[in-house]
């Protein structure tokens, strides 16, 4: 059987999770990926166009897939 100690600091904490090191070592390759990831910036015409298409959402105007 394994005995794993928990220093004080962490007596507080309400969830501890223990896991292998292959799934941590998984989870910390996804972040660092995650974190390279490029992400979308809108323009102010970009946040415009959003605006309207929500808008026009909200009214109904719209063509569903099925209908073309």
């Amino acid at each position: 059987m394994t005995t794993v100690t928990i220093p004080k600091e962490f007596s507080n904490v309400a969830e501890l999770i223990a896991v292998p090191p292959f799934v941590y070592e998984d989870y910390t390759a996804i972040q660092k990926k995650v974190k390279n990831a490029k992400t979308f910036t809108p323009t102010v015409a970009d946040k415009k166009a959003i605006a309207r298409a929500r808008a026009n959402f909200k009214k109904g105007n719209f063509v569903r897939l099925q209908d073309l």
